[in-house]
């Protein structure tokens, strides 16, 4: 892992359009040619050639007769930047020494991941970097800090406002994150103890945030009716921003639930005002109409998760306790569509059964069932409850990337990007081949200041996925989670082959992406990396 950023001024010394542009007088390291050239700026897909030496981008133009050690013959695939996922459980992964390959991801053609979401990040940036560099990542990652952590090391799991000694050393700790190279906040206030915070208190923490420049990411409040409602959830990120002067990040943007259903429309009013106003509001998505999350944290009230996982699960032993919270997990349930729709999903004696079979099985109630499963471990579920109308209509906004939210059991850790390319793009038209890529690449890197990758630029890194348009697809669905995607041919992550003719390497080249600010020069007003 490189130790050192350097300064990268994106100049297009040799921009696509430009006939007769200057050729590099070195040879490079490889030549890609007879590829269709999507770079994720929005421009129209290209015949062009490009060119990389070291880990950058040195070469894009027409000419296929360059001097290089290796030349690619893309005839037929598509050279794309590699796509960046700004929502995955990947962590654990990749502080795995079997798993830090993020062969999940490599397959789909993903170069670069983000993880400490939903609140969870880890705040020690610096031990996390050289856990990461142990083993070596197959991919790229970036980290974000999360409030759930902070408040956890400053209070514990308690239901109740910080002090403000406590609250000024959840600030402590996340400015030394951020000096450190956080890239950002991330929430998870759906989730304890995020959920116990009020809205004042994620706008103090935010505000340390964009002093660095960095991003607030938020699993926002209600995605559904379970507290304040979906459009009251957005309301409030959106005036943590105002607030604050924070960008704010919306993961996993959705409308959970018949209740919700339809209220797209009033959530993509609301961020076209913000976003007019001047505050930087965007969403990431998944192209799934079942949402993933653990068991109780779908169905257990907040209040019975006061104080951790354990008095939470003494709570639930408690008869008198549980007479008193069935009806508000009954409603809990109906939100999620009912047991026929909550498949559980992660490894357990009932993995690929619903609620409603389990309940057979059990001879019990659903409530009581999931209430026996919970005590039993926890397990992940999906939830079969959303509409594919609120799908498309967030998907077509020009603030909303692609997003995974990678969890056990459930396709989408395996199979997002191509799925979305292949319902949206080929089945549907909903969304053009350069739109897809810049929704999954481009678009991403801009929201979450990562100003060398997600283009196919000179000077930028080279992170590039050469893939088929016409085999690109998920092989991964909800009875076999864990396929391995379809397509991609080559796939380069800091100028080295990590999958080569469709077949994994032994190079894991990923880097750790520490925060830095996309300043423009003030004389050719190119972007520097710093």
């Amino acid at each position: 892992m490189k130790t050192t950023r350097r300064i990268v001024l994106l100049i297009a010394v040799c921009m696509p359009l430009i006939s007769g542009c200057k050729q590099p007088s070195d040879a490079l390291d490889v030549l890609i040619i007879n590829g269709t050239v999507v770079d994720g700026t929005g421009g129209k897909p290209q015949a062009l050639s490009l060119g990389i030496r070291g880990d950058v981008v040195a070469y894009i133009g027409p000419s296929t007769s360059l001097p290089a050690k290796r030349i690619v013959d893309a005839s037929s695939l598509i050279v794309s930047p590699g796509f960046i996922d700004p929502h995955t459980h990947a962590g654990k992964d990749l502080l795995s020494p079997d798993k830090s390959a993020n062969l999940a991801y490599l397959y789909q053609g993903v170069t670069t991941v983000i993880i400490g979401n939903d609140g969870g990040g880890n705040p020690d940036i610096d031990a996390l970097q050289n856990q990461l560099s142990v083993n070596g990542i197959g991919t790229n990652v970036g980290l974000l800090t999360g409030h759930g952590a902070l408040r956890r090391r400053a209070m514990g799991s308690d239901n109740r406002a910080p002090t403000a000694d406590e609250l000024a050393e959840m600030k402590r700790v996340l400015g030394k994150a951020m000096k450190s190279g956080s890239l950002g906040l991330s929430t998870g206030l759906f989730y304890a103890p995020g959920s116990f915070a009020e809205t004042d208190e994620i706008i103090e923490l935010a505000r340390v945030v964009a002093d660095y420049g960095g991003v607030h990411d938020s699993h926002i409040r209600d995605e559904s009716d379970y507290s304040i409602g979906l459009v009251n959830a957005i309301s409030e990120i959106i005036e943590i921003s105002r607030q604050s002067g924070v960008a704010g990040h919306i993961s996993h943007i959705k409308a959970l639930g018949p209740a919700v259903w339809g209220q797209s429309r009033d959530v993509i009013e609301r961020i076209r005002s913000a976003r007019a106003e001047g505050l930087a509001i965007s969403a990431n998505q998944y192209p799934w109409l079942a949402s993933g999350t653990h068991l109780a944290s779908a169905l257990v009230p907040r209040s019975v998760m006061d104080g951790g996982r354990d008095a939470m699960l003494l709570r639930l032993q408690d008869a008198a306790i549980l007479e008193e919270i069935r009806p508000r997990m009954q409603a809990n349930l109906e939100r999620r569509g009912g047991p026929d729709a909550l498949l559980i999903t992660s490894e357990s004696k009932w993995q690929g059964k619903t609620l409603a079979e389990v309940s057979k099985l059990m001879s019990k109630t659903p409530v009581d069932s999931a209430v026996a499963i919970i005590l039993g471990g926890d397990p992940s579920v999906a939830s079969f409850v959303m509409q594919e109308e609120d799908v498309e209509r967030f998907m077509v906004q020009p603030w909303v990337v692609t997003g995974s939210d990678g969890s056990p059991g459930h396709p989408r850790k395996y199979a997002s990007f191509p799925e979305k390319y292949q319902m949206y793009v080929v089945r549907r038209s909903l969304l053009t081949l350069t739109e897809f890529v810049r929704q999954s690449s481009a678009l991403t890197a801009e929201i979450f200041n990562l100003c060398d990758r997600g283009r196919l630029l000179p000077g930028m890194q080279a992170d590039i996925a050469v893939w088929s348009s016409s085999e690109f697809e998920p092989a991964a669905d909800y009875q076999h989670p864990e396929r391995l995607a379809r397509g991609v041919q080559y796939l380069l992550v800091n100028g080295e082959f990590v999958i080569d003719e469709g077949r994994l390497t032994d190079d894991r080249s990923g880097e750790v992406l520490l925060r830095h600010s996309c300043i423009p020069d003030a004389e050719t007003g190119a972007l520097n990396n710093l």
